[in-house]
């Protein structure tokens, strides 16, 4: 779960419009405001749920803040982690989508940018899933609200996102099995379109380890799926994103049916955990350097120990076993020099 405020979709960390043009201006760190060869974690004093993509060259990044959804463009990553840009939608006063507004992803899904979020109307068990469509081919919009996602059976549901595979098109989801405030389960679904889900949802994840199991209630969340080659995986959120031990988790898939009972093996230890000096690492998304010659994970994690939701984003490259899946290595500390995105050294 996230934090926001009770009237609307603004959270606790946001921060002034004047300060954050500051933090902006002058370049919260060094290798913000000029070419480096160095940068260093917390690459952006603030934020939750950082979901990056690369295109055309550049890199985008979404975000809800000050009542609504952001997009940011940078041809440069740790520029593009920044609460700058261009607002893209402002919820309505009052509906179904007008509160909580919670970890927005732009996809580009059948030539059209399509932007997929959750919300409520208030009270956190009315969360669901919506989605935006841009009715041009920028990803900075203008977006046209297309309504709330029709997962099947209609229950709470957050943190969505889609997987490609095989040219067919598939919707992941964080989720109650019933309508309580329980257990968080993810889900897959099939998608007839970027629009429309076909079909009853099939659980791929519960949490069953000691390691997913911290806080109430227990939760698997932010399900983000990574392709290499053949290899699909999808990498998750465990534990409450509220305490001292949220982490992530990995499931990969067995033959090519997503769909499939059983299709999903989860990696029994977490794959990207807290340290004495990282606390509460999570929520990821994955991309290339400039020159596509790296992978990076940009994540946030909290400020300090027993911050709860008060969270900063980071980003480190990491690499690839040679089973195909992702070493993710340990989260680095905070201030320690790593190498830019490979295509800005010289």
């Amino acid at each position: 779960m996230r934090n926001a405020t009770a009237t609307g979709t603004s959270p606790r960390w946001a921060l002034p419009a004047l300060v954050l043009a500051g933090l902006l201006g002058l370049g919260y760190l060094p290798a913000l405001a000029r070419e480096t060869a160095t940068i260093s974690n917390p690459v952006a004093p603030r934020g939750n749920d950082p979901w990056v993509i690369r295109r055309d060259g550049s890199y985008l990044y979404c975000y809800s803040w000050a009542k609504g959804i952001w997009v940011n463009r940078s041809p440069r990553l740790e520029e593009a982690v920044q609460f700058a840009g261009r607002k893209v939608w402002t919820p309505p006063e009052s509906g179904p989508s007008s509160r909580h507004v919670w970890a927005p992803e732009l996809h580009f899904l059948r030539g059209r940018w399509y932007l997929y979020f959750a919300a409520d109307d208030g009270p956190n068990e009315n969360h669901r899933m919506f989605v935006l469509a841009a009715t041009t081919d920028d990803p900075l919009g203008p977006y046209e609200f297309k309504g709330q996602l029709g997962l099947k059976p209609d229950r709470w549901a957050i943190d969505g996102s889609v997987l490609e595979l095989d040219g067919a098109l598939y919707f992941l989801w964080s989720g109650w099995e019933g309508n309580t405030n329980g257990r968080q389960d993810l889900y897959i679904a099939r998608m007839a379109d970027p629009l429309t889900i076909v079909g009853e949802r099939v659980r791929i994840s519960t949490p069953e380890h000691a390691w997913e199991r911290h806080g109430d209630p227990w939760v698997n969340e932010g399900p983000t799926a990574l392709v290499r080659g053949n290899k699909v995986h999808v990498i998750y959120s465990a534990s409450g994103s509220w305490g001292n031990h949220y982490c992530l988790g990995r499931l990969t898939l067995v033959g090519r049916d997503p769909l499939r009972v059983g299709a999903w093996v989860k990696e029994p230890r977490p794959v990207f955990a807290g340290t004495a000096s990282v606390i509460s690492p999570g929520h990821a998304s994955f991309v290339t350097s400039p020159d596509g010659t790296e992978d990076w994970i940009v994540y946030h994690a909290a400020r300090r120990r027993d911050s709860g939701w008060d969270r900063n984003t980071r980003m480190q490259p990491f690499r690839w076993r040679a089973d195909g899946t992702p070493d993710f290595g340990e989260p680095v500390a905070e201030g320690i020099p790593l190498p830019a995105p490979s295509a800005r050294r010289k």
